[in-house]
């Protein structure tokens, strides 16, 4: 299939990926594989859930300044509330169970795990919506991705109780797992989602939907923390991935799908578990054994595969 004019970059007012757009891609894939180690800081004083709330707190006052910026109406009219609960559930099973995915295994492992979403989403595209149908080398992708996968979960510890931190445990990637098949989820219904509600405030509402979800839980099943436990390795790690990652790479990335292609932009993510194995062996102290670095190129070269020709 060739392009038409009105298809070209220029027609589209996309540009070609420049240097910089590839090093500011590069710095928010970098920092997005640094999410689960800034996670594990935390949680080593504070709960999971709890953890999970204030990470959106900061989120949705990012996301109240971003559509103020933008000039986003807030206010939600009739046919959009059923969007921001659905989206907002979503977000909060899919962060609950990656806070405790991680805290009952480890960093790398979180990376590798969460990453499958891609997947995820190419197959519900695929078999159940059939909005992009997968090419052979896409399945390709898939076949590689998931023995990678496996690798992982085959030398996991079936360990009922996590003793020490940073030790990964079958039902901790069982639930990392999980958490990523839900983000898969969620990313699709969010693609029909804002047909309804302006992106903007979808996410905005979507964060205030989860905060109320997760403080929710965290005062029904959590030990709530005291103010000793917020020491500063705890607050920088939240700081990390509700400002860091939920600002700063949010405006990199809007700033790019401005003047790039969605998938000239996506295809550079094949490098975050990538980034998130080193940064977790660098930080966290995570073991780099044969069948991690296995998995962790598996993965990437599965989600390059599949994000390179859709």
């Amino acid at each position: 299939m060739t392009l038409s004019k009105t298809d070209t970059p220029a027609a589209t007012g996309q540009q070609p990926m420049t240097a910089s757009a590839i090093f500011w891609t590069m710095v928010t894939v970098a920092l997005w594989g640094g999410t689960p180690v800034a996670i594990r800081y935390s949680l080593e004083t504070l709960p999971p859930v709890h953890v999970a709330g204030l990470r959106f707190v900061f989120a949705a006052v990012f996301m109240l300044g971003w559509c103020r910026f933008e000039g986003c109406d807030l206010k939600l009219v009739t046919g959009q509330t059923k969007p921001v609960i659905i989206t907002g559930v979503l977000l909060f099973a899919q962060i609950s169970m990656f806070h405790w995915g991680i805290a009952l295994s480890n960093s790398s492992h979180a990376t590798v795990f969460i990453n499958t979403f891609i997947f995820w989403v190419a197959i519900i595209e695929h078999s159940i919506l059939r909005t992009q149908r997968l090419s052979w080398l896409n399945f390709s992708g898939l076949f590689i991705a998931a023995l990678g996968v496996g690798a992982v979960l085959i030398t996991t510890q079936p360990v009922e109780e996590v003793v020490q931190y940073d030790v990964a445990s079958l039902r901790g990637d069982i639930l990392l797992l999980l958490s990523g098949f839900v983000l898969g989820v969620k990313i699709v219904y969010t693609k029909i989602a804002v047909r309804t509600v302006e992106p903007g405030k979808l996410i905005f509402w979507h964060d205030i939907v989860g905060v109320i979800l997760f403080y929710g839980c965290s005062f029904l099943f959590e030990t709530q923390p005291a103010l000793k436990d917020f020491t500063l390795p705890a607050m920088l790690g939240i700081l990390y991935h509700g400002v860091v990652v939920s600002g700063f790479c949010f405006a990199v990335q809007a700033w790019l799908l401005k003047r790039h292609a969605a998938s000239h932009v996506s295809v550079y993510s094949f490098a975050t578990p990538l980034f998130g194995i080193a940064l977790a062996v660098m930080f966290r102290g995570d073991p780099l054994s044969d069948w991690l670095l296995i998995a962790g190129a598996c993965v990437a070269l599965g989600i390059y595969l599949v994000q390179w020709s859709r």
